[in-house]
């Protein structure tokens, strides 16, 4: 199953969570603190939420942390509803910024953040604080970028305008691995499968513990027919995130295919307890109760 969703129209839950590796207990917690809408279909804004979260989740942020500065952006910042689809929040050490008109400000104090203009920079850049703001400078601009990407593959624009957006990300921050894995499935589903392969593994060399660049690669060598190289992404990124239900519901049918039932068993398994409840899992109980019956018709044969 390929983690791409098409771009022309609002994606489903289970697009989404399969585009971000998300379990639906995962979607449904956010809701529940109040972060997401409870939505049957997600629309651009949403799914920058989404990413937001994921975002803020991998810096350790605490939920407390994250109400209290959406709760003071809501209070100092009245014409804003939902800070989190309307507002771009990040991490700047252990704390949460928010970039409002161009400039960073604290969230709880209100206090807006010194913000170099780029000829600034420029005049400063020999001295070591001015370089760390123009890297800090280079990599908002390369986000900003990337969530255009976003925008223009949601809309529906013209692939040379999406992977512009994504290269310019790329430019402006070569660790940009979210750019560099979208760049590899718009070669992906052009079944150019070089450019593909490359851009996957400049996203895992910028972000080796990206689980969703070695599921891509196994998705990638799945296509190609190379079994082995595809079983080892996918058990790679089961390493990295043990809940990546798509990862084990490839695998089981990988396993399913070379005849190995344990394995593949212990993979369809593994997935209804993560996804019960989609159609996909439809899928995965008929193919569960197959092998079942295949192994007591071996049984009783022998």
């Amino acid at each position: 199953m390929a983690a791409a969703f098409a771009a022309k129209q609002n994606v489903t839950r289970e697009q989404a969570r399969r585009k971000f590796g998300l379990t639906e207990r995962q979607l449904q917690t956010w809701e529940r603190q109040g972060f997401l809408e409870v939505a049957e279909k997600y629309g651009f804004t949403e799914l920058v939420a989404i990413q937001t979260l994921i975002k803020l989740r991998a810096d350790k942020v605490s939920v407390p942390q994250l109400k209290r500065a959406i709760a003071a952006l809501r209070d100092k910042l009245s014409h804003i509803s939902n800070p989190l689809t309307e507002l771009r929040l990040y991490v700047d050490g252990k704390r949460i910024r928010v970039e409002v008109d161009g400039h960073s400000m604290e969230p709880e104090s209100g206090q807006l953040l010194l913000n170099f203009d780029r000829e600034e920079l420029k005049r400063l850049v020999k001295m070591p604080d001015a370089k760390v703001n123009l890297e800090r400078e280079a990599k908002l601009s390369a986000e900003r970028w990337f969530e255009r990407g976003l925008e223009l593959e949601q809309g529906g624009a013209p692939v040379e305008k999406v992977i512009e957006a994504y290269e310019t990300s790329v430019a402006l921050d070569p660790h940009s691995a979210g750019a560099l894995v979208n760049l590899g499935t718009i070669y992906f589903n052009g079944r150019m499968w070089t450019e593909a392969e490359r851009h996957y593994r400049k996203a895992l060399e910028a972000d080796p513990e990206y689980a969703l660049a070695h599921f891509d690669l196994g998705n990638l060598f799945d296509e190609r027919g190379d079994r082995a190289k595809a079983q080892f992404h996918y058990q790679a990124a089961l390493r990295l995130n043990p809940r990546y239900a798509d990862a084990h519901y490839n695998l089981a049918l990988l396993y399913q295919a070379t005849n190995n039932v344990l394995n593949a068993v212990s993979h369809w398994k593994a997935y209804l307890k993560l996804d019960p409840a989609s159609n996909w899992a439809a899928i995965a109980r008929r193919e569960l109760a197959k092998l079942r019956a295949q192994t007591i018709v071996q049984g009783s044969g022998n």
